[in-house]
């Protein structure tokens, strides 16, 4: 094996995720997942939805970026899994494309706090809210 061949395998070992040991569905309201470095991460349906790994007719393109919005209320209605890699949500509100592999819900885990604030700060650039827009 060439020495490019032993870095690049070397480096691949040090970025892979955990293994998921468990996947709790708790509907509506969250999806618990815990891996094998015993990392337990906590996912709320609403956060599970904005950062749903899925194309989505319900995002909106405000100044170049692609923001979901309203989704501070949506439900999760089931999970099913995908292979041995993923897992995909049906929410409340229908919205059933993004397969969630278990890098995904790990990356999303352990990062959960920094993408939650950074997409407040983005709905607050934009003047969106968290909130569904009030029917008439």
């Amino acid at each position: 094996m060439s020495a490019i061949q032993r870095t690049i395998r070397s480096i691949q070992t040090a970025v892979e995720c955990p293994r998921l040991t468990r996947f709790s569905l708790h509907p509506p309201k969250s999806v618990e997942v815990e891996f094998t470095n015993s990392s337990v991460y906590n996912l709320s349906a609403e956060f599970l939805r904005i950062y749903s790994p899925a194309a989505d007719s319900k995002v909106r393109s405000v100044g170049g970026e692609k923001v979901i919005f309203g989704r501070r209320h949506v439900g999760i209605m089931s999970a099913e899994p995908v292979g041995n890699y993923g897992v995909r949500i049906l929410f409340d509100d229908l919205h059933k494309t993004g397969i969630y592999t278990w890098d995904f819900l790990y990356h999303l885990g352990s990062n959960k706090f920094s993408l939650m604030r950074n997409y407040i700060k983005t709905l607050k650039k934009h003047g969106l809210s968290r909130d569904p827009p009030r029917r008439k």
